[in-house]
């Protein structure tokens, strides 16, 4: 199996033109992107001591040459953080457990790419060949539909979510030419180059980093000039002020260990699911689900199982979390503009924008 670290390989020992004619262009391309997100200095990093499987370097290490920091490479994965920096292990946990439910493709829906396009307003036949950046990818929803639909993507996640994404994905490195390369590394300090991609998408992760505001500033420096970025994040206003219990749990929860999270949620959604259910299905009585302490989801491509299983994920989503920071729209919109960013639109919960100069 073709891999990211085989483009590593590749790029470091140079092998001969009949080893390379099969690699993929973004694998032989790679090592460029990444330099050491601790110094930046502007060189390409260099692997040691390499551990094949196949073609697929599983093991290694990634050293700067300037500040000589060494990044190590496992399961296939290069990893750029150190434990101290896992803020967000609560997810980490949940993507490996519930990894598969959001993936279209493994769970028989098309959720995900309803909302991926929806939300992007990318339109399918822009993504081919694209070089993309899915910004804190989780078990990789997005980045499933993204390749699917040509792109090149390098998913990058701070917890061990990255792990599942790997799973989930490592099914585009061998199908129609389109690749996915995953990183765990954390937002704040990526180990690539400024201005390499053509979009980034940042969806369902911003309120859950301890800086949105630097974060969202942060991102358009690794857009080309006339790259797209979209952000989605929890809007600011009256549905956090309706969500009374939720919040009141959350002072004690997000201080919890994470079986003990894991048990509460499940007894929220055994108590309230059902109530839910029933809400649901009433026209204008259902906008009352916004105030009940489970995060329901009664989508009607799901199983009445899938529908539980997504409550209990997202459930555990909210109280596990240790930073819950909304914002207001129109200071995102104000953030973009700050960092001369164009072609600039917000609306509650999201915000677009290209790169039309270099910054």
């Amino acid at each position: 199996m073709s891999t990211f670290v085989e483009g590593i390989y590749i790029a470091v020992y140079k092998v001969n033109d009949t080893a390379t004619r099969g690699a993929k262009p973004l694998q032989s391309q790679l090592l460029e992107f990444l330099i050491c997100p601790s110094c930046r200095a502007n060189e390409s990093l260099n692997l040691n001591k390499p551990i094949l499987k196949g073609d697929e370097i599983i093991k290694g290490t990634l050293i700067c040459s300037q500040c000589t920091k060494e990044y190590v490479i496992e399961a296939g994965i290069p990893r750029f953080i150190i434990s101290e920096q896992d803020y967000c292990k609560n997810f980490g946990f949940q993507w490996e457990r519930w990894k598969t439910l959001q993936i279209d493709r493994l769970s028989g829906h098309n959720i995900s790419e309803e909302r991926f396009l929806s939300d992007s307003r990318w339109p399918p036949n822009w993504f081919k060949d694209k070089l993309i950046l899915d910004a804190g990818c989780g078990a990789g929803r997005f980045t499933d539909i993204a390749a699917k639909l040509g792109a090149k993507i390098i998913a990058v996640d701070i917890s061990s979510a990255i792990d599942a994404c790997k799973d989930t994905t490592d099914i585009h490195m061998n199908t129609s030419g389109n690749t996915v390369h995953c990183m765990q590394a954390s937002l704040f300090d990526l180990p690539l180059r400024d201005g390499i991609f053509d979009g980034i998408y940042c969806m369902g992760v911003i309120q859950h980093t301890p800086d949105p505001v630097k974060l969202m500033g942060d991102l358009p420096r690794f857009l080309k000039t006339g790259g797209r970025i979209v952000y989605n994040f929890y809007e600011e206003g009256i549905w956090r002020r309706l969500q009374v219990i939720k919040y009141a749990l959350r002072i004690i929860t997000r201080r919890l260990p994470i079986p003990s999270i894991l048990m509460l949620s499940r007894i929220l959604v055994y108590l309230l699911f059902p109530l839910t259910r029933r809400l649901a299905s009433i026209p204008k009585v259902n906008i009352l689900n916004h105030i009940i302490p489970i995060a329901a989801n009664h989508h009607p491509q799901l199983t009445i199982e899938q529908q539980r299983d997504w409550t209990l994920l997202d459930t555990f989503d909210w109280y596990g979390a240790k930073y819950e920071k909304r914002q207001k729209h129109k200071n995102v919109g104000a953030i973009l503009a700050d960092v001369g960013l164009t072609k600039i639109y917000t609306q509650p919960g999201l915000a677009w924008a290209e790169k039309q100069k270099e910054y």
